[in-house]
């Protein structure tokens, strides 16, 4: 063997070695940085205008909700969805809308916002008993429930297991309507797989850098970005980097990131199977797909739906005076239809 090829076979070894090095620095240099200079004890106050209160569930624990109980009429309760910096910030125009006209109550679900956060087993088993306790024990009554993406399947879940509960739910962009796909790996498989990931990224060591890795402001404006037609509110991406930089407040969000927060078949198994009357509103969210929306339309004369165009997942924002008429006359209807 020549003295160049020696040299060429022993390029790999020493650039790779010199890769992980530095791959090992960066990684060292950014959970420094994370644990010594990024604030996580951010306080969130004020998000909306109304009485803050806390709930203690007996299955989802601590639960902070803001009310305005001036109106009259029957209750609705607004929940926002869930990503990685959610909170009742993405709820705030549909909670304003109520006030002094109907009951209102909005709340954080569990290892969001104020509600208790930390080291949990967040399931879709938690979300649901969240929503349906508090409609439960602090409404008292059959309620309006709004709700955005994914927590439509944790309100879905509470509606099919407690319908009396509900007197309609209205979802914004709800997850679960794609097209159904063949697929390699079957629930046990799937559930095994999202349990290692959640594994590695859920060490301590590290868990909470990557989170802050995630989830700093640019990519929370970008997020944002994404899914309004218009201008985003200067005041959003701020409150929601507080909201996502609380104590304990990482833990949920990375439980999602994994997949574990998703119901499988959702469709299939909990939304056709719904007996209470039921709106979607949509529009042109990335990432979410609704393939299959007209079919449960169709089929379903509990259900309706409304597409909203110019919009690109946050209708309430961008798009105040059509979504609450379509919001508006769905409720109408549903007095009437139980009148």
């Amino acid at each position: 063997m020549t003295n160049e090829e020696k040299k060429r076979r022993g390029l790999l070894p020493r650039g790779l070695t010199g890769l992980v090095g530095f791959t090992t620095a960066a990684a060292a240099a950014w959970i420094f940085y994370s644990r010594r200079y990024i604030d996580h004890h951010a306080k969130v106050k004020g998000v909306l205008k109304g009485e803050e209160g806390f709930y203690e569930s007996p299955i989802a624990g601590r639960i902070h909700y803001v009310a305005d109980t001036m109106g009259s009429d029957r209750p609705i309760l607004v929940v926002h969805g869930v990503h990685l910096a959610a909170g009742l910030h993405d709820v705030a125009p549909i909670f304003q809308a109520f006030i002094s006209h109907r009951p209102v109550y909005a709340l954080d679900l569990p290892g969001f916002g104020g509600s208790q956060q930390g080291d949990r087993p967040y399931r879709p088993s938690m979300y649901q008993a969240a929503i349906a306790d508090f409609i439960r024990e602090k409404i008292g009554e059959p309620t309006d429930v709004v709700v955005m993406g994914l927590t439509s399947e944790f309100a879905a879940l509470a509606a099919l297991a407690e319908p009396d509960l509900f007197h309609s739910l209205t979802m914004i962009n709800p997850t679960g309507f794609q097209m159904p796909q063949s697929t390699l790996w079957d629930k046990p498989n799937l559930q095994a797989l999202q349990d290692v990931l959640y594994t590695l990224v859920a060490v301590p060591l590290w868990s909470l850098p990557l989170f802050d890795l995630l989830v700093n402001r640019p990519r929370l404006h970008r997020y944002y970005r994404r899914r309004f037609e218009y201008s985003v509110p200067d005041e959003l991406v701020s409150i929601a980097w507080a909201s996502a930089h609380q104590t304990g407040a990482h833990f949920a969000p990375l439980v999602y990131l994994c997949g574990k927060l998703y119901t499988q078949n959702v469709r299939e198994k909990v939304y056709e199977n719904l007996s209470v009357p039921v709106l979607v509103i949509y529009d042109n969210e990335p990432g979410l797909h609704f393939d299959m929306l007209p079919y449960t339309v169709h089929t379903h004369s509990n259900w309706k739906a409304k597409r909203i165009r110019r919009s690109r997942g946050m209708p309430h924002f961008d798009r105040p005076g059509e979504f609450f008429r379509v919001m508006d006359d769905f409720l109408k209807q549903t007095e009437k239809g139980k009148a």
